[in-house]
This record gives C-alpha cells, structure tokens and sequence, in this order.
C-alpha cells in the first residue's frame, strides 16, 4: 500500500506557488515569519514540477500578502504564482513580475558603493536585467548581483 502526505487546504489565506527551489525559507523571512509567529504556515520544498523542475510552495493561513511583500518575493521567485483564498476557494490568482527599475528594496552588495554610505541620502536603486534568473544592476556603482536574498 502507497502512503502519501498531503497538506490540507487552507481555508482563508495565501498560498504561494512556483517558489524557486529552495528559496520557500527566504520568502518566510521576508514575510516576517519565523519559529515565534502564530501563524499556520505550511512550507513545502523541493517538490515536483512540470513546469520548473522542482519548486516550493507556501502557504499562510489568514493572511493577505500586501504589494510590497509580492514585490520582494518577486526578487527572488520571479515565477511565482500568488492565490488568495477566501471560504476554500480561489478568489483571486496572479504572477509576480519584475519592473524594469527597483527603488528602495535591495541594498547594493558593494560596500563601497554611495547608497550603502550613511551620510548620503541616496536611495538604492537597480535595474533589472534579466528575469530568469533574475539579474539586477545597481544604478550607481553598476554592480551586478544575482542571488539578492541577503540584500532585502
């Protein structure tokens, strides 16, 4: 006899799909959850695609991810899927997307670069190059960084 483990369905909340592999952590931390939240979340790493491979999928139960969450998991998971779930249904669904310009998100890898110095009022600013995978140059220094997950 097979066995096999399921996640049960949320009935209120967000589910999080097409999450890069291994990056479901890094979109909890964005999120603000950690081991001390008391929030139901159900993460899920490394599973099966069709489309990707191997994707991870989250999801948090009761809550509605504001825009610039989406938009920094969008750093990260540029193939994301978002569901918003309300009474067990699907109620609304949509892709993240990368804009050509990010303001105020990530921080410069470069140490030396003029928006890491704290006498500058000068806002971190990239643009981006690529989608998959995603590739961001910053606008001051022109550094290119492609793992961001440190930098949010």
């Amino acid at each position: 006899m097979k066995k096999e483990l399921k996640v049960v369905p949320i009935k209120n909340g967000t589910v999080i799909d097409h999450i890069s592999a291994g990056q479901a952590l890094n979109v909890l931390h964005i999120l603000g959850i950690n081991g001390k939240t008391d929030a139901v979340v159900s993460v899920v790493m490394n599973v099966r695609s069709g489309k990707m491979g191997r994707k991870d999928i989250v999801k948090v139960e009761d809550r509605e991810l504001k825009p610039e969450e989406v938009d920094k998991i969008a750093l990260i998971a540029p193939n994301a899927t978002i569901n918003i779930i309300r009474d067990s249904e699907v109620i609304e669904k949509h892709k993240v997307y990368l804009p050509e310009f990010i303001e105020g998100i990530i921080r410069c890898s470069n140490p030396n670069c003029i928006s890491n110095a704290e006498r500058e009022p000068v806002v971190p600013r990239f643009v981006t190059l690529s989608t998959n995978p995603p590739r961001f140059r910053c606008f001051y220094c022109e550094r290119i960084m492609e793992d961001v997950s440190g930098y949010i």
